[in-house]
């Protein structure tokens, strides 16, 4: 009988088609942000320590900053972070039992992409 309702299954192999529900949505990418986050962290320790090993070297550091590549890696970090941030908070608030029926988690969602865009926005005005 399991093999009779494996069958009739719809299948749908093509990921690009499968249009996910923004939680789920909110979930994934908070799950990339952390990753991203965690890869981010040597780069930083990285240029922390090349930061303290003399006055030249921290400013050769604060000169990179002014290219504009570095400006867009560090925009996509801080997105990384506020969403990571956000997202997690939104978890936390949902492990007590706030706004976890499934109309309020699908607002919360929505509140938190906005509250991302806004975020990333502000960070991309103050560092060009």
């Amino acid at each position: 009988m399991s093999q009779h309702l494996n069958k009739n299954r719809p299948k749908n192999l093509n990921l690009f088609t499968i249009r996910l529900p923004i939680n789920a949505l909110v979930s994934i990418l908070h799950r990339v942000s952390g990753m991203l986050l965690f890869l981010m962290l040597p780069l930083l320790l990285l240029g922390l320590n090349l930061s303290f090993v003399s006055e030249a070297s921290y400013f050769r550091i604060l000169s990179w900053l002014d290219f504009w590549v570095v400006k867009v890696v560090f925009i996509g970090f801080s997105w990384a972070f506020f969403h990571h941030f956000y997202a997690g908070l939104r978890h936390l608030a949902q492990d007590v039992h706030w706004m976890h029926g499934l109309d309020q988690a699908r607002y919360s969602s929505r509140v938190l992409m906005a509250l991302v865009f806004v975020s990333v926005l502000i960070f991309t005005y103050l560092i060009w």
